[in-house]
């Protein structure tokens, strides 16, 4: 980075909803099999990188421009460089920090090899934590609430208890890249985070996406993550609850509770809502498949080889393709014309494209998501060709399928197999990205990107699946 910068200079890459009007400027120059997807991810690390406030690298609040009280702090990420008054068509404001979006974010910071300051430690680390432990003291009504300014006050906003459980596991990550002083308060930071999480991880909590409360699959894949790390951390001063075993366990079966015979169902019914949870009573129709269950295994305590989640990843991907129920011509287009894709949004009933205003049934393809998939065929080729075992039965038959994979197939062609299509994937993402530069979202008919611009969590899913494409390869 050159020099500093606020929102309101990063408006070069704005797209327009209308596909007409962006047709000039989002496709990169590349035609699809002509790029190589690991050599790109120094660009996409920059790109993510300058979403990341530091003492010399600035936001501005767009809701109080001119008060430099209300600027960025160093740590602070946010979600994205975007907001009403500069995005037409966009109703959105993402110049926020959520927990769990920067934990994601800056998990791809403490695996980058960043270089090191003198004293040995990366300084935007040191930043993050201690602007996490800044919103930490600043959360309300709860220490699990979701998403702050970006001065480090909490926002009106919701409770969203796997924030507190990424972010752990992300500073546990980060842990020797940090100077003494911050290692004292990330130790604190955890254990406090652990000591809350131990007291809501029974209770109800909003989801992933934020629009209904129950009990979530991920949340649940991602506090059981959180505590299995905290019960291998060999870092001093790390606290380790008597409660931190009975949690693993009961999480274990609370998440083998979401089967519905056919699928993980993402979210469960609240009894506070006057319905008794089971997986036969979620919360929302056309909320299934929802693709936070394969988020469950990228970020979360889900494995990989798990026929049951392997089920319900091949649900998700045959409903956007042709014949499924929420079809996205986009993939019928890439498949025919250059063998790429598919790609994915979140659940069959999804209505958000960025403009809360004008709900269109049915979604979009989103980077982030598309990017998760891939990752998940990457990190499942790596286990096959480690183990010398192909996961396949029933309930994975039609995920291995997708890929070309019966039981015939030798576990290192099944292997090369879920790497060619996690590939696939991704190219699709690259295609249709604005010069590499990632929207939240693609139109699921032209392709052309949509909704928010240069989110940084698809560019931290790029950089996610690369690490996870480098140990499959």
């Amino acid at each position: 980075m050159s020099e500093p910068t606020t929102p309101d200079m990063c408006t070069r890459t704005h797209r327009p909803a209308d596909a007409s009007r962006e047709r000039a400027s989002v496709q990169t120059s590349l035609a699809p099999g002509a790029v190589d997807l690991p050599s790109l991810v120094p660009i996409m690390y920059t790109f993510m990188f300058r979403n990341i406030a530091s003492d010399g690298f600035v936001y501005s609040d767009p809701q109080s421009p001119g008060d430099v009280s209300r600027d960025s702090k160093p740590g602070c990420i946010i979600a994205a460089p975007s907001f009403p008054a500069l995005t037409p068509g966009i109703d959105e404001d993402y110049v926020f920090n959520w927990v769990r979006d920067g934990a994601i974010t800056a998990m791809e910071v403490a695996k980058a090899h960043m270089p090191v300051s003198p004293g040995g430690t990366v300084q935007t680390l040191n930043d993050y934590v201690s602007f996490a432990d800044l919103c930490h003291s600043n959360a309300q009504p709860t220490k699990g609430h979701a998403c702050f300014n970006i001065a480090g006050d909490a926002r009106p906003w919701t409770e969203q208890n796997d924030g507190p459980a990424l972010q752990t596991i992300t500073i546990l990550a980060a842990y020797d890249q940090l100077d003494l002083g911050t290692q004292k308060r990330a130790v604190d930071l955890v254990n406090s985070n652990v000591a809350f999480l131990l007291g809501v991880y029974k209770d109800p909590t909003t989801n992933l996406w934020e629009e209904h409360s129950g009990y979530s699959f991920f949340a649940r894949a991602a506090q059981l993550r959180c505590f299995e790390e905290i019960k291998a951390s060999k870092i001093v001063g790390v606290n380790k609850p008597t409660g931190l075993r009975p949690a693993i366990e009961w999480l274990r079966e609370a998440l083998a509770g979401h089967w519905d015979g056919s699928k993980y169902v993402s979210m469960m019914a609240d009894p506070g809502d006057g319905a008794q949870p089971s997986p036969q009573n979620p919360v929302v129709e056309g909320y299934d498949p929802n693709i936070d269950i394969v988020q469950a295994a990228v970020y979360g305590a889900v494995p990989v080889i798990d026929t049951k989640m392997l089920a319900t990843a091949a649900q998700l991907r045959s409903q956007w393709e042709e014949g499924g129920i929420a079809f996205y011509p986009i993939n019928k287009s890439d498949k025919e014309q250059f063998g790429i894709g598919p790609m994915f949004g979140r659940y069959p009933g999804d209505v958000y494209d960025g403009d809360t205003a004008h709900p269109v049934l049915g979604g979009h393809p989103w980077a982030l998501s598309t990017c998760n998939v891939a990752e998940l065929h990457y990190k499942l080729a790596t286990v096959i060709k480690s183990s010398g075992k192909v996961p396949l039965d029933d309930l994975s038959a039609p995920f291995f399928a997708q890929s070309g994979i019966d039981a015939s197939t030798a576990p290192a062609a099944a292997a090369a197999a879920l790497t060619a299509t996690g590939d696939a994937m991704v190219m699709a993402v690259i295609y249709h990205s604005d010069h590499l530069e990632l929207s939240e979202q693609f139109d699921g008919t032209t392709g052309y990107q949509r909704s928010v611009r240069n989110l940084t969590w698809s560019y931290a899913a790029y950089l996610s699946a690369m690490r996870a494409r480098a140990e499959a390869v």
